[in-house]
Protein backbone atom coordinates (compact mmCIF):
# COMPACT_ATOMS: atom_id res chain seq x y z
CA UNK A 1 0.00 0.00 0.00
CA UNK A 2 1.56 3.13 -1.28
CA UNK A 3 2.41 6.05 1.72
CA UNK A 4 3.65 9.44 1.63
CA UNK A 5 7.25 10.27 2.22
CA UNK A 6 8.06 12.43 4.63
CA UNK A 7 9.35 15.55 1.89
CA UNK A 8 5.68 14.90 0.17
CA UNK A 9 3.30 15.27 3.73
CA UNK A 10 5.29 18.14 4.51
CA UNK A 11 4.93 19.56 0.73
CA UNK A 12 0.81 18.58 0.87
CA UNK A 13 0.68 20.42 4.37
CA UNK A 14 2.69 23.67 3.42
CA UNK A 15 0.51 24.18 0.11
CA UNK A 16 -2.86 23.90 2.42
CA UNK A 17 -1.09 26.90 4.06
CA UNK A 18 -0.42 28.51 1.08
CA UNK A 19 -3.85 27.91 0.16
CA UNK A 20 -5.21 29.51 3.00
CA UNK A 21 -2.92 32.12 3.38
CA UNK A 22 -4.41 34.85 1.29
CA UNK A 23 -4.78 38.61 1.56
CA UNK A 24 -7.19 38.87 4.19
CA UNK A 25 -5.12 36.54 6.60
CA UNK A 26 -2.42 38.66 6.25
CA UNK A 27 -4.21 42.04 7.24
CA UNK A 28 -6.16 40.84 9.97
CA UNK A 29 -4.11 39.07 12.70
CA UNK A 30 -2.05 42.76 12.21
CA UNK A 31 -5.19 44.87 12.87
CA UNK A 32 -6.65 43.03 15.56
CA UNK A 33 -3.30 43.01 17.71
CA UNK A 34 -3.23 47.46 16.53
CA UNK A 35 -6.85 47.76 17.86
CA UNK A 36 -7.15 45.16 20.88
CA UNK A 37 -3.42 46.12 22.35
CA UNK A 38 -2.60 44.57 25.74
CA UNK A 39 -6.23 42.08 25.17
CA UNK A 40 -4.53 40.93 21.77
CA UNK A 41 -3.88 37.23 22.76
CA UNK A 42 -7.27 36.31 24.16
CA UNK A 43 -8.62 38.14 21.28
CA UNK A 44 -5.83 35.99 19.10
CA UNK A 45 -7.25 32.99 20.80
CA UNK A 46 -11.09 33.71 19.73
CA UNK A 47 -9.83 34.80 16.41
CA UNK A 48 -8.19 31.19 15.91
CA UNK A 49 -11.37 29.53 16.02
CA UNK A 50 -12.97 30.67 13.42
CA UNK A 51 -10.02 31.59 10.97
CA UNK A 52 -7.89 28.39 12.37
CA UNK A 53 -9.87 25.84 13.69
CA UNK A 54 -13.01 25.90 11.51
CA UNK A 55 -11.06 25.97 8.33
CA UNK A 56 -8.89 23.08 9.43
CA UNK A 57 -12.05 20.77 9.90
CA UNK A 58 -13.85 21.83 7.21
CA UNK A 59 -10.94 21.06 4.91
CA UNK A 60 -10.94 17.30 7.18
CA UNK A 61 -14.66 16.65 6.75
CA UNK A 62 -14.70 17.57 2.36
CA UNK A 63 -12.02 15.24 2.56
CA UNK A 64 -13.25 12.28 4.27
CA UNK A 65 -16.75 13.12 2.33
CA UNK A 66 -14.55 13.19 -1.21
CA UNK A 67 -15.47 16.56 -2.02
CA UNK A 68 -17.98 19.36 -1.12
CA UNK A 69 -21.12 18.05 -3.11
CA UNK A 70 -21.45 14.76 -1.19
CA UNK A 71 -20.96 16.55 1.85
CA UNK A 72 -23.99 18.88 0.81
CA UNK A 73 -25.77 15.95 -0.68
CA UNK A 74 -26.92 15.35 3.18
CA UNK A 75 -29.23 18.14 2.38
CA UNK A 76 -30.43 16.89 -0.22
CA UNK A 77 -29.32 17.50 -4.46
CA UNK A 78 -30.52 20.77 -5.50
CA UNK A 79 -28.94 22.05 -2.37
CA UNK A 80 -26.00 20.57 -2.84
CA UNK A 81 -25.85 21.77 -6.88
CA UNK A 82 -27.13 25.73 -5.64
CA UNK A 83 -24.91 25.78 -2.43
CA UNK A 84 -21.76 24.20 -3.85
CA UNK A 85 -21.94 26.74 -6.99
CA UNK A 86 -22.49 29.52 -5.03
CA UNK A 87 -19.57 28.67 -2.88
CA UNK A 88 -17.12 28.37 -5.93
CA UNK A 89 -18.43 31.56 -7.61
CA UNK A 90 -18.61 33.55 -4.80
CA UNK A 91 -15.45 32.79 -3.04
CA UNK A 92 -13.70 32.41 -6.52
CA UNK A 93 -14.23 34.78 -9.59
CA UNK A 94 -17.24 36.44 -7.99
CA UNK A 95 -14.36 37.79 -5.03
CA UNK A 96 -11.74 35.90 -3.64
CA UNK A 97 -9.50 35.53 -6.67
CA UNK A 98 -10.55 38.98 -8.46
CA UNK A 99 -9.47 40.17 -5.20
CA UNK A 100 -6.63 38.38 -4.75
CA UNK A 101 -4.97 40.55 -8.11
CA UNK A 102 -5.67 43.19 -6.80
CA UNK A 103 -5.65 43.52 -3.15
CA UNK A 104 -1.35 43.16 -3.30
CA UNK A 105 -1.61 45.49 -5.34
CA UNK A 106 -3.67 48.19 -3.88
CA UNK A 107 -2.45 48.21 -0.24
CA UNK A 108 1.58 47.61 -0.88
CA UNK A 109 2.10 48.86 -4.53
CA UNK A 110 0.22 51.71 -5.41
CA UNK A 111 0.72 54.16 -2.67
CA UNK A 112 4.00 54.45 -4.24
CA UNK A 113 3.80 54.54 -7.56
CA UNK A 114 4.86 58.00 -8.97
CA UNK A 115 2.14 60.34 -9.49
CA UNK A 116 3.18 61.04 -12.64
CA UNK A 117 2.85 57.40 -13.10
CA UNK A 118 -1.11 56.43 -14.59
CA UNK A 119 -2.14 54.31 -11.51
CA UNK A 120 -4.51 52.33 -13.42
CA UNK A 121 -2.02 51.39 -15.94
CA UNK A 122 0.01 50.40 -13.66
CA UNK A 123 -2.62 47.87 -11.98
CA UNK A 124 -3.49 47.01 -15.50
CA UNK A 125 0.49 45.64 -15.91
CA UNK A 126 0.25 44.21 -12.19
CA UNK A 127 -2.62 41.95 -11.95
CA UNK A 128 -1.36 40.69 -16.13
CA UNK A 129 1.97 39.20 -14.57
CA UNK A 130 0.30 38.07 -11.90
CA UNK A 131 -2.82 36.12 -13.25
CA UNK A 132 -0.09 34.88 -16.09
CA UNK A 133 1.68 33.69 -13.42
CA UNK A 134 -1.35 32.23 -11.26
CA UNK A 135 -2.73 30.71 -14.93
CA UNK A 136 0.99 29.04 -15.44
CA UNK A 137 0.71 27.41 -12.39
CA UNK A 138 -2.61 26.31 -12.35
CA UNK A 139 -2.88 24.60 -16.06
CA UNK A 140 -0.49 21.81 -14.75
CA UNK A 141 -2.41 20.50 -11.22
CA UNK A 142 0.40 17.31 -11.05
CA UNK A 143 2.56 20.05 -10.66
CA UNK A 144 0.56 22.02 -8.25
CA UNK A 145 1.97 20.64 -4.85
CA UNK A 146 6.03 21.06 -6.03
CA UNK A 147 5.29 24.87 -6.95
CA UNK A 148 3.21 26.08 -4.51
CA UNK A 149 4.26 23.66 -1.57
CA UNK A 150 7.89 23.08 -2.33
CA UNK A 151 8.74 26.63 -3.71
CA UNK A 152 5.92 29.73 -3.54
CA UNK A 153 4.42 28.74 0.05
CA UNK A 154 8.24 27.83 2.16
CA UNK A 155 9.36 31.53 0.45
CA UNK A 156 6.47 33.37 1.54
CA UNK A 157 7.19 31.69 5.27
CA UNK A 158 10.61 32.55 5.17
CA UNK A 159 9.63 36.61 4.42
CA UNK A 160 6.80 36.35 6.95
CA UNK A 161 9.68 35.07 9.98
CA UNK A 162 12.69 38.04 8.52
CA UNK A 163 9.33 40.53 8.94
CA UNK A 164 8.55 39.31 12.19
CA UNK A 165 11.82 38.64 13.63
CA UNK A 166 12.99 42.40 12.57
CA UNK A 167 9.96 44.42 14.20
CA UNK A 168 9.65 42.22 16.72
CA UNK A 169 13.17 43.92 18.47
CA UNK A 170 12.06 47.47 18.02
CA UNK A 171 10.95 49.15 20.90
CA UNK A 172 7.48 48.12 22.70
CA UNK A 173 4.57 50.96 22.36
CA UNK A 174 1.27 48.63 23.70
CA UNK A 175 -1.75 50.42 23.63
CA UNK A 176 -5.32 49.59 25.56
CA UNK A 177 -7.98 47.78 23.83
CA UNK A 178 -9.93 50.19 21.77
CA UNK A 179 -13.22 49.97 19.97
CA UNK A 180 -15.06 47.00 20.34
CA UNK A 181 -12.11 44.83 21.38
CA UNK A 182 -12.43 47.14 24.80
CA UNK A 183 -16.21 46.03 24.89
CA UNK A 184 -15.86 42.32 24.22
CA UNK A 185 -12.12 40.98 22.79
CA UNK A 186 -13.31 37.45 22.87
CA UNK A 187 -17.03 38.40 20.90
CA UNK A 188 -15.10 40.53 18.61
CA UNK A 189 -12.06 38.20 18.10
CA UNK A 190 -14.37 35.48 16.88
CA UNK A 191 -16.11 37.78 14.40
CA UNK A 192 -12.39 39.31 12.95
CA UNK A 193 -11.96 35.22 12.03
CA UNK A 194 -15.05 35.02 10.39
CA UNK A 195 -14.05 37.73 8.18
CA UNK A 196 -11.55 35.87 6.81
CA UNK A 197 -13.91 33.58 4.99
CA UNK A 198 -11.03 30.25 5.78
CA UNK A 199 -14.39 28.35 6.35
CA UNK A 200 -15.32 28.75 3.03
CA UNK A 201 -12.48 28.39 1.05
CA UNK A 202 -12.07 25.04 3.11
CA UNK A 203 -14.75 23.70 1.61
CA UNK A 204 -13.14 24.22 -1.85
CA UNK A 205 -9.78 23.00 -0.66
CA UNK A 206 -10.13 20.01 1.15
CA UNK A 207 -11.14 18.22 -2.25
CA UNK A 208 -7.84 20.02 -3.85
CA UNK A 209 -5.75 18.50 -0.67
CA UNK A 210 -7.40 14.76 -1.14
CA UNK A 211 -6.63 14.83 -4.81
CA UNK A 212 -3.22 15.95 -4.77
CA UNK A 213 -2.53 13.25 -1.95
CA UNK A 214 -4.02 10.63 -4.64
CA UNK A 215 -1.61 11.71 -7.37
CA UNK A 216 1.09 10.84 -5.52
CA UNK A 217 0.08 7.27 -5.88
CA UNK A 218 -2.09 6.78 -2.51
CA UNK A 219 -5.49 4.76 -3.68
CA UNK A 220 -6.71 3.35 -0.31
CA UNK A 221 -9.60 6.22 1.17
CA UNK A 222 -8.88 5.62 4.64
CA UNK A 223 -4.89 6.35 4.16
CA UNK A 224 -6.03 9.30 2.02
CA UNK A 225 -8.58 10.94 4.66
CA UNK A 226 -5.81 10.43 7.50
CA UNK A 227 -2.89 12.28 5.24
CA UNK A 228 -5.61 14.73 4.68
CA UNK A 229 -6.14 14.95 8.65
CA UNK A 230 -2.61 15.26 9.71
CA UNK A 231 -1.89 17.66 6.80
CA UNK A 232 -4.72 19.63 8.09
CA UNK A 233 -3.37 20.03 11.82
CA UNK A 234 -0.14 20.78 10.82
CA UNK A 235 -1.38 23.48 8.88
CA UNK A 236 -3.70 24.67 11.37
CA UNK A 237 -0.73 24.60 13.65
CA UNK A 238 1.72 26.30 11.21
CA UNK A 239 -1.73 29.04 10.96
CA UNK A 240 -1.60 29.46 14.55
CA UNK A 241 1.89 30.46 14.63
CA UNK A 242 1.73 32.81 11.64
CA UNK A 243 -1.21 34.43 12.96
CA UNK A 244 0.59 34.88 16.60
CA UNK A 245 3.38 36.28 15.20
CA UNK A 246 0.85 38.85 12.86
CA UNK A 247 -0.79 39.55 15.45
CA UNK A 248 2.23 40.75 17.95
CA UNK A 249 3.34 42.75 15.04
CA UNK A 250 0.14 44.97 15.14
CA UNK A 251 0.62 44.91 19.46
CA UNK A 252 4.45 45.99 19.40
CA UNK A 253 3.39 49.43 18.02
CA UNK A 254 -0.37 49.43 19.27
CA UNK A 255 0.38 53.14 20.55
CA UNK A 256 2.41 54.23 18.40
CA UNK A 257 0.43 53.66 15.58
CA UNK A 258 -3.02 54.29 16.68
CA UNK A 259 -6.09 54.67 15.20
CA UNK A 260 -4.62 53.42 11.52
CA UNK A 261 -8.25 51.93 9.45
CA UNK A 262 -6.77 48.60 7.90
CA UNK A 263 -4.27 45.96 8.94
CA UNK A 264 -2.06 47.02 5.79
CA UNK A 265 -1.39 50.16 7.08
CA UNK A 266 -0.08 48.49 10.23
CA UNK A 267 2.30 46.32 8.72
CA UNK A 268 3.45 49.48 6.56
CA UNK A 269 4.18 51.54 9.24
CA UNK A 270 5.79 48.92 11.00
CA UNK A 271 8.46 47.72 8.37
CA UNK A 272 9.18 51.35 7.33
CA UNK A 273 9.93 51.97 11.19
CA UNK A 274 11.97 49.57 11.51
CA UNK A 275 13.46 48.63 7.38
CA UNK A 276 13.11 52.07 5.70
CA UNK A 277 12.30 51.36 1.89
CA UNK A 278 13.72 47.75 1.72
CA UNK A 279 10.64 47.22 4.51
CA UNK A 280 8.20 48.33 1.57
CA UNK A 281 9.24 45.96 -1.30
CA UNK A 282 9.77 43.00 1.61
CA UNK A 283 6.04 43.67 2.15
CA UNK A 284 4.90 44.15 -1.29
CA UNK A 285 6.81 40.62 -2.16
CA UNK A 286 5.21 39.05 1.15
CA UNK A 287 1.47 40.31 -0.19
CA UNK A 288 1.82 38.92 -3.88
CA UNK A 289 3.21 35.78 -2.99
CA UNK A 290 0.23 35.25 0.09
CA UNK A 291 -2.32 36.23 -2.72
CA UNK A 292 -0.60 33.75 -5.38
CA UNK A 293 -0.91 30.93 -3.78
CA UNK A 294 -4.64 31.31 -2.35
CA UNK A 295 -5.77 32.62 -6.05
CA UNK A 296 -4.35 29.44 -7.38
CA UNK A 297 -5.84 27.04 -4.76
CA UNK A 298 -9.23 28.54 -5.71
CA UNK A 299 -8.71 28.81 -9.63
CA UNK A 300 -7.44 24.92 -9.69
CA UNK A 301 -10.56 23.73 -7.17
CA UNK A 302 -13.06 25.59 -9.39
CA UNK A 303 -11.83 24.63 -12.67
CA UNK A 304 -11.68 21.01 -11.18
CA UNK A 305 -15.99 21.37 -9.74
CA UNK A 306 -16.99 23.21 -13.13
CA UNK A 307 -15.71 21.14 -15.59
CA UNK A 308 -17.32 17.65 -13.70
CA UNK A 309 -20.60 19.87 -13.16
CA UNK A 310 -21.05 20.65 -16.60
CA UNK A 311 -19.89 16.94 -17.33
CA UNK A 312 -16.48 17.46 -18.93
CA UNK A 313 -18.21 19.11 -21.63
CA UNK A 314 -15.42 22.05 -21.22
CA UNK A 315 -12.24 20.58 -20.30
CA UNK A 316 -10.43 21.95 -16.71
CA UNK A 317 -8.03 23.89 -19.00
CA UNK A 318 -10.97 25.59 -20.76
CA UNK A 319 -12.44 26.71 -16.99
CA UNK A 320 -9.03 27.71 -15.84
CA UNK A 321 -8.61 29.97 -18.73
CA UNK A 322 -12.44 31.37 -18.08
CA UNK A 323 -11.71 31.73 -14.55
CA UNK A 324 -8.64 33.82 -14.81
CA UNK A 325 -9.59 36.26 -17.67
CA UNK A 326 -12.85 36.92 -16.11
CA UNK A 327 -10.85 37.34 -12.10
CA UNK A 328 -8.34 39.46 -14.05
CA UNK A 329 -10.69 41.71 -16.24
CA UNK A 330 -13.05 42.47 -12.42
CA UNK A 331 -9.96 42.71 -10.78
CA UNK A 332 -9.12 45.84 -13.28
CA UNK A 333 -12.63 47.12 -13.87
CA UNK A 334 -15.55 46.14 -11.86
CA UNK A 335 -14.32 44.63 -8.24
CA UNK A 336 -16.37 46.89 -6.48
CA UNK A 337 -19.62 45.97 -8.11
CA UNK A 338 -18.61 42.39 -7.67
CA UNK A 339 -17.94 42.75 -4.10
CA UNK A 340 -21.85 44.67 -3.53
CA UNK A 341 -22.95 41.22 -4.53
CA UNK A 342 -20.71 38.86 -3.55
CA UNK A 343 -19.99 40.01 -0.07
CA UNK A 344 -23.93 39.52 0.74
CA UNK A 345 -23.90 36.17 -0.85
CA UNK A 346 -21.09 35.35 1.40
CA UNK A 347 -22.81 36.63 4.51
CA UNK A 348 -25.39 34.02 3.84
CA UNK A 349 -23.66 31.16 3.36
CA UNK A 350 -21.23 31.62 5.27
CA UNK A 351 -23.06 30.14 8.92
CA UNK A 352 -24.54 27.05 6.99
CA UNK A 353 -21.10 26.25 5.64
CA UNK A 354 -19.76 26.58 9.48
CA UNK A 355 -23.00 24.12 10.45
CA UNK A 356 -21.87 21.70 7.50
CA UNK A 357 -18.56 21.73 9.00
CA UNK A 358 -19.37 21.21 12.78
CA UNK A 359 -21.92 18.50 11.64
CA UNK A 360 -19.79 16.80 8.81
CA UNK A 361 -16.92 16.17 11.54
CA UNK A 362 -19.52 15.01 14.11
CA UNK A 363 -21.31 12.71 11.97
CA UNK A 364 -19.87 9.34 12.71
CA UNK A 365 -20.22 10.45 16.54
CA UNK A 366 -23.93 11.08 16.62
CA UNK A 367 -24.92 10.12 12.66
CA UNK A 368 -27.07 12.88 12.13
CA UNK A 369 -30.35 12.19 10.14
CA UNK A 370 -31.79 13.63 6.82
CA UNK A 371 -34.16 16.06 8.65
CA UNK A 372 -31.51 17.27 11.13
CA UNK A 373 -29.86 18.12 8.55
CA UNK A 374 -32.34 19.75 6.19
CA UNK A 375 -33.18 21.69 9.04
CA UNK A 376 -30.37 22.72 10.10
CA UNK A 377 -29.25 24.05 6.91
CA UNK A 378 -32.93 25.82 6.45
CA UNK A 379 -32.52 27.29 9.88
CA UNK A 380 -28.31 28.50 8.81
CA UNK A 381 -29.69 30.08 5.45
CA UNK A 382 -32.67 31.77 5.97
CA UNK A 383 -31.97 33.99 9.55
CA UNK A 384 -28.79 35.35 7.80
CA UNK A 385 -30.55 36.23 4.66
CA UNK A 386 -33.35 38.10 6.53
CA UNK A 387 -30.38 39.57 8.47
CA UNK A 388 -28.71 40.44 5.21
CA UNK A 389 -31.92 42.43 3.26
CA UNK A 390 -32.52 44.24 6.97
CA UNK A 391 -28.86 45.28 7.25
CA UNK A 392 -27.35 45.64 3.85
CA UNK A 393 -30.45 46.47 1.74
CA UNK A 394 -32.87 48.26 3.82
CA UNK A 395 -35.61 45.71 3.60
CA UNK A 396 -38.34 45.76 6.23
CA UNK A 397 -40.36 42.06 6.50
CA UNK A 398 -42.30 43.17 8.97
CA UNK A 399 -42.99 40.88 11.75
CA UNK A 400 -40.63 38.29 10.78
CA UNK A 401 -37.19 40.94 10.55
CA UNK A 402 -38.72 42.02 14.05
CA UNK A 403 -38.76 38.52 15.18
CA UNK A 404 -35.70 37.70 14.17
CA UNK A 405 -33.66 41.07 15.01
CA UNK A 406 -35.12 40.10 18.56
CA UNK A 407 -32.99 37.12 19.06
CA UNK A 408 -29.85 36.84 20.88
CA UNK A 409 -26.25 37.84 19.00
CA UNK A 410 -28.34 39.86 16.49
CA UNK A 411 -26.19 42.64 16.27
CA UNK A 412 -22.96 40.98 16.20
CA UNK A 413 -23.88 38.92 13.50
CA UNK A 414 -24.82 36.05 14.93
CA UNK A 415 -28.51 35.71 15.29
CA UNK A 416 -28.51 32.04 13.30
CA UNK A 417 -26.41 30.62 15.81
CA UNK A 418 -28.20 29.74 18.73
CA UNK A 419 -31.47 28.73 16.84
CA UNK A 420 -29.78 26.62 14.58
CA UNK A 421 -28.00 24.99 17.63
CA UNK A 422 -31.84 24.30 19.15
CA UNK A 423 -33.10 23.47 16.08
CA UNK A 424 -30.47 20.72 15.39
CA UNK A 425 -30.60 19.53 18.86
CA UNK A 426 -34.53 18.79 18.73
CA UNK A 427 -34.53 17.21 15.05
CA UNK A 428 -32.02 14.77 16.29
CA UNK A 429 -33.79 13.61 19.48
CA UNK A 430 -36.80 13.35 17.31
CA UNK A 431 -35.70 11.38 14.78
CA UNK A 432 -33.24 8.82 17.69
CA UNK A 433 -37.02 8.20 19.14
CA UNK A 434 -38.79 7.48 16.15
CA UNK A 435 -35.88 5.27 15.09
CA UNK A 436 -35.98 3.87 18.52
CA UNK A 437 -39.52 3.31 17.93
CA UNK A 438 -39.34 1.65 14.61
CA UNK A 439 -36.87 -0.64 16.45
CA UNK A 440 -38.91 -1.81 19.17
CA UNK A 441 -42.10 -2.55 16.92
CA UNK A 442 -40.01 -4.65 14.60
CA UNK A 443 -38.63 -6.24 17.48
CA UNK A 444 -42.95 -7.21 18.65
Amino acid sequence: MKKLSRSQFLQVSIMLFGLFFGAGNLIFPPLLGNQAGSATYISLLAFSVTAVLFPVLGSIVVGKTNGLTNLANRVGPVFSVVFTTAIYLSIGPGLGIPRAGSVPFEMAIAPYIPQTFNLSLARFIYTLVFFIVALFICLKPNKLVKRVGKYLTPTLLVLIAIMFIRVVTMDRSVGFPTGDYATGPVTKGFLAGYDTMDAVAALNFGFVIAQAIRRFGVTDEKEVTKYGVKAGLLDGSVLFVVYAMLATIGRIGSNRFAGLENGAQVLTESVKFVLGDFGLVLLASIFTLACLTTCVGLITSGGEYFESLFNHKLSYKSWVFIWTLFSFIMANFGLNKLLEFSVPLLQIIYPVALVLIVMGISHDLINYSKLAYVSAAVVSVVLPFVEVLSKTFNINLGVLTSTFESLPLYEEGLSWLLPTLVVLVVTSLVSKLFEHSGETQLAR
